[in-house]
C-alpha cells in the first residue's frame, strides 16, 4: 500500500519501548488487540481526533515492508483502509521518531511526511 506509515504514542511510553527493542502498542493498541497506525494521508486527521491539545507526544515514521504479514490493512473510518500490526513494533523497522509538538494554534505541528 504505502511505504512508511506513522504511529503517534505518548513519549514516555516510546522511550520505554526504545530501552526495550519493540513497542507493545499504547493502551488503546493493547485493548483492541493491534496497533494502530496511520498514513501520511491520515495522520493529521488521527493527530486531530484522538490527541487533541496533547504535548509530549511523539511521530514515529515505520517502514510498512519491514512488517511482514503481521501488517493488515483494515477499513477504519468512512471505510478508509487503516494500517494495523498484530505484533509487537520491533525498533528496527523505525526509520525516525520525532517529537510532535503543538503550535500556536493548538494543533500539532508536523515535520514533512513520505509515503
Amino acid at each position: 500500500m504505502t511505504a512508511t506509515i506513522y504511529k503517534i504514542a505518548d513519549a514516555a511510553t516510546w522511550n520505554a519501548a526504545v530501552a526495550a527493542g519493540r513497542f507493545t502498542g499504547a493502551p488503546v493498541d493493547l485493548a483492541d488487540g493491534y496497533i494502530h497506525f496511520s498514513t501520511a494521508d491520515q495522520v493529521q486527521e488521527t493527530a486531530a481526533r484522538h490527541f487533541a491539545g496533547r504535548t509530549g507526544l511523539i511521530l514515529a515514521a515505520i517502514d510498512a515492508a519491514a512488517l511482514g504479514a503481521a501488517l493488515r490493512w483494515e477499513a477504519s473510518r468512512g471505510g478508509a483502509l487503516f494500517p494495523h500490526l498484530y505484533a509487537d513494533l520491533a525498533m528496527g523497522a523505525v526509520k525516525w521518531a520525532r517529537p510532535l509538538p503543538l503550535g500556536a494554534d493548538g494543533r500539532h505541528v508536523f515535520p514533512p511526511m513520505e509515503d
